[in-house]
């Protein structure tokens, strides 16, 4: 299975998001190093909205997702930055 496809079904069953985009990013990232040519799922972006981030602050809510997508990032993804919000807070998204 794809790992942006994992990714979005491990979040789903977590977070039971009302908006989630898992956006590959590893294109715009060929060269940065020798072995990161931009054609392997290397780098990917998280935009999610869900309930249960209400309450939590901005690093908990990173921690939450990184600890959820640790054997994606032990095994090889490269980086993952993250865009979470909770229902009705603005997102530039």
């Amino acid at each position: 299975m794809a790992i942006r496809t994992t990714i979005e079904a491990k979040l789903r069953a977590a977070f039971s998001p009302e908006r989630l985009l898992v956006i590959d990013e590893s294109a715009h990232h060929a060269g940065h190093q020798a072995d990161i040519t931009g054609t392997g799922e290397t780098h990917m972006r998280v935009r999610i909205v869900a309930a249960e981030f209400n309450g939590m602050t901005r690093l908990a809510r990173h921690r939450a997702i990184t600890e959820l997508l640790k054997p994606e990032l032990d095994a090889g993804l490269h980086a993952l930055a993250i865009e979470p919000a909770a229902p009705g807070e603005a997102t530039r998204w």
